[in-house]
């Protein structure tokens, strides 16, 4: 399954200590502040809360800090939602990131406003982010932190419910859950998919 990973490292042996964590979203601002963008603003806010900054890179924008004693990378894709695979794919090479080390905070819409959901592997579920990401590394086996999006859209408006804004009604709720998707993504970090996973899915 992560045979590219093995050839990419044939001459570069990959850092057990730094780790990669990709937030889905599209460039652009009409799409600021929609449900399709969430993995790009849980990222905004845990970056800004290490004091770190954001460049542009090669297909992303890129923020590296210390955390624990760890280097942690962070990209949001520049390549919009569909092509995020590409991205992955790439500053996994760069900067030689073990799979196991690979974390995506993405919306979904299965999921309820408010409730987050860890998982180690599964399906794409129709999003096309993760679509392209399974694509690119050949495997469905990454570990991501689910944000739950809603669906409460009549039949046949899923994409113009994902491209819309959150309501007002939900302000407090995704608040709330962008901060505790932060504190998920520390906890992935310390304690590993299933600590994190015992901590907050649900």
């Amino acid at each position: 399954m992560w045979n590219w990973i093995a050839s990419l490292f044939k001459n570069k042996e990959q850092d057990p200590m730094r780790f990669l964590i990709v937030g889905l979203g599209n460039i652009g601002a009409e799409y600021v502040n929609t449900r399709h963008n969430i993995g790009f603003e849980v990222l905004d806010q845990w970056v800004k809360q290490h004091d770190a900054e954001w460049e542009t890179g090669r297909l992303a924008n890129i923020a590296k800090f210390k955390f624990r004693g760890k280097q942690i990378v962070c990209i949001k894709p520049a390549t919009y939602m569909n092509l995020s695979g590409k991205a992955v794919k790439h500053w996994m090479s760069v900067e030689r990131i073990l799979p196991k080390n690979l974390l995506i905070v993405t919306d979904d819409i299965s999921i309820d406003v408010g409730k987050l959901r860890i998982r180690g592997k599964g399906s794409a579920g129709g999003h096309n982010g993760l679509k392209d990401i399974q694509a690119q590394l050949g495997t469905d086996k990454y570990d991501r932190i689910r944000f739950g999006a809603g669906n409460d859209y009549p039949k046949g408006r899923q994409v113009e419910f994902v491209l819309g804004q959150w309501g007002k009604n939900e302000e407090i709720d995704i608040a709330l859950q962008k901060d505790r998707a932060c504190n998920a993504i520390e906890s992935w970090i310390i304690k590993g998919l299933n600590g994190a996973m015992n901590e907050f899915s649900g």
